[in-house]
């Protein structure tokens, strides 16, 4: 992500405010870019890390893993910073092609059929509380061991237990617990979980941003 000064001293406010914390220097470099994505406090206390999810996550990036999506706003949001850095494949579910279907959603069948494509892949889903479902199926039928999920759709019902059990499945993820979430704080997380990759592994690499 390209800083300008206002994103300098935004940032500063948000040091400001949350002040003493918990997290890793790696995890609070991911927590300030979601508050400063959403302008909401609250994600410092929702933010759900697994444990090594992102030094998997940055490897996992590095190694140029396929990455699919739920929704076409975050694969636009992070199609620039992929781009200019590791260049993975960026696929989106609601581009996948599938037959038509009445018992599951678009997003869900087409995570369904991107998944055992891209089987051990990076999975963010922001929106598409289906798709996750989904993809909680199919890890769980031991079809598919992704490489790291970051999971922040918003939801009313069952949206809980999915990420429970995602989280109880042991695959790397980043979550949001709780009703809250949307596709700006998947690709936030994103943002700067490619910065940490990029700060890690790039000098490795030629023709760096």
């Amino acid at each position: 992500m390209e800083w300008h000064i206002t994103d300098a001293q935004s940032l500063a406010i948000i040091d400001s405010e949350i002040g003493d914390h918990i997290f890793s220097p790696a995890e609070y470099e991911i927590v300030r870019r979601v508050i400063y994505a959403t302008s909401d406090f609250e994600y410092q206390s929702l933010i759900r890390f697994s444990e090594q999810a992102l030094q998997v996550g940055a490897a996992s990036l590095a190694a140029r893993t396929t990455i699919v999506v739920d929704v076409p706003m975050v694969q636009v949001s992070i199609a620039y910073d992929i781009q200019n850095t590791f260049a993975n494949p960026v696929y989106c579910s609601m581009e996948a092609l599938t037959r038509p279907q009445k018992e599951k959603t678009r997003s869900a069948w087409g995570i369904e059929t991107l998944a055992r494509r891209y089987p051990e892949g990076i999975f963010v889903i922001g929106q598409a509380q289906t798709a996750l479902t989904s993809l909680v199926e199919l890890i769980a039928a031991e079809e598919i061991r992704p490489a790291l999920i970051v999971a922040t759709p918003a939801g009313f019902i069952n949206s809980q237990t999915a990420k429970e059990r995602l989280q109880e499945s042991l695959v790397p993820c980043i979550t949001i617990e709780g009703r809250k979430g949307n596709a700006v704080v998947a690709a936030a997380i994103v943002h700067g979980l490619v910065d940490l990759a990029w700060q890690a592994y790039g000098q490795d690499r030629t023709g760096g941003r």
